[in-house]
């Protein structure tokens, strides 16, 4: 718990720090981005179709620890590491690239989620249980009245054409029990956004990053904002940093551990009894501009 407590002070005072690794990639990007973003990725491919990563283990080797699990001789570990943290630093929105640095990058931060889940008796319960948010879990939503959570939670999928299997799977980390937490970690995301009420516009994704990072202290969530804040105007990033990454602090500080809650035993409750009880401060809404062009989007 002080390690955790000490992550989350950093927090607070990163954003110095971040504005300084704003200013140096901004100027990479400008001179050296394009040419660099077409090679990583080429490269990155390339890595990870001779790593294996998009194939089953070959007989002889070790035997996985689960389903999904890629054996990696650690030199290949560490380069698909560092290729794929390069490769999300560049392009944000590449969810296979993040979910890697998740999984190669985030050991520690893994392991303290899964300590504080044992700590927990409803953390227990779901280490024990083990559900997934799959489609068919989470099918009777629809079905719901609105004003529920998973009502709420059916109408934001629907309304984007989300999928819960949509996840990509983890096969990266050694341990079972942390493979399981991390994939955990991935598919509750969306409830967040609906108990937290942070639209998928670039400003509700990076503040829910942020919120995320404070939470649980993975590194790709950092890494997420840290990238695509670069995506913004010097107006919007400013709107980023004054509004949006504040609210992220506090509202990630005051609310329970969202790793120790069992979200598909609420999903018939009332959505902001339940905010109340889980201490869930709802995002800044988005700015005008942004309301306006998601309006004209829609018609």
């Amino acid at each position: 718990m002080e390690s955790h407590r000490l992550l989350r002070h950093a927090v607070q005072h990163a954003p110095a720090g971040w504005a300084w690794a704003a200013q140096q990639q901004s100027q990479l990007a400008a001179q050296q981005l394009p040419q660099a973003c077409s090679h990583l990725l080429q490269a990155m491919r390339q890595l990870h179709r001779a790593a294996g990563i998009e194939q089953p283990p070959q007989s002889g080797h070790a035997v996985p620890a689960y389903p999904t699990q890629v054996h990696l001789h650690p030199v290949q570990k560490g380069a698909v590491a560092v290729l794929s943290a390069l490769g999300a630093l560049i392009k944000p929105a590449r969810g296979d690239l993040v979910a890697v640095v998740g999984e190669t990058f985030g050991d520690t931060a893994v392991r303290n989620m899964a300590g504080r889940m044992r700590a927990s008796a409803t953390g227990r319960q779901i280490l024990a249980d083990r559900p997934r948010v799959t489609d068919a879990a989470v099918g009777h939503c629809w079905d719901l009245p609105p004003h529920t959570f998973g009502g709420a939670y059916a109408s934001f999928m629907g309304q984007r054409g989300f999928h819960a299997d949509d996840r990509p799977v983890v096969r990266l980390v050694e341990d079972e029990e942390l493979a399981y937490v991390i994939s955990r970690a991935r598919e509750v995301h969306d409830f967040w956004h609906v108990l937290f009420d942070c639209h998928t516009n670039v400003f509700g994704e990076l503040a829910l990053k942020a919120l995320e990072f404070v939470q649980t202290g993975l590194p790709m969530a950092g890494m997420a904002v840290a990238g695509a804040q670069f995506k913004l105007s010097p107006q919007d990033r400013q709107l980023l940093w004054k509004t949006y990454l504040p609210w992220a602090a506090q509202a990630g500080l005051r609310s329970a551990d969202l790793m120790c809650l069992y979200y598909e035993q609420h999903l018939q409750e009332d959505l902001q009894e339940l905010r109340a009880r889980w201490r869930i401060t709802p995002a800044p809404q988005p700015p005008a501009h942004l309301l306006l062009r998601q309006n004209a989007n829609k018609q």
